[in-house]
């Protein structure tokens, strides 16, 4: 098993799959430097430091909602779709495995009580984002 698993359709990534045993030696972003949501492991050597910082406003035009998930207990399995709502992928996930979803749809079935952390962009304006098939 590998430790990230694209999940693509058409050569189009729809999710990306960080397995708890993924450990790199140095910085490894997940996600290409374009996507709307950067996700990567940032590593640094004891003594390194992240100096204080502030963020410059920055205008971005974002038209999909990315989602990362992050699964802190239990087990679950997730059902990657396509932009056509055709299934391309079921995936168990276990604790420490995280969840990149980029594009397509998606759902998740819990096979034990299961607690997971959603990371997304905001505002949330309500459940109406959210498109059921």
């Amino acid at each position: 098993m590998r430790c990230v698993e694209p999940i693509v359709s058409k050569d189009k990534p729809l999710a990306f799959i960080v397995r708890a045993d993924m450990s790199p030696e140095a910085t490894t972003f997940v996600t290409p430097p374009d996507f709307e949501q950067q996700v990567g492991f940032i590593v640094y050597a004891a003594g390194g430091e992240i100096r204080r910082h502030s963020h410059r406003p920055v205008e971005r035009h974002i038209t999909r909602t990315s989602e990362v998930v992050f699964v802190r207990s239990g087990r679950c399995e997730i059902d990657i779709y396509d932009d056509d709502r055709s299934l391309v992928a079921t995936r168990e996930l276990k604790p420490g495995d995280l969840v990149i979803a980029v594009a397509g749809g998606h759902g998740y079935r819990m096979l034990e009580d299961t607690v997971l952390l959603e990371v997304k962009q905001g505002p949330y304006t309500g459940i109406e984002e959210r498109v059921p098939f």
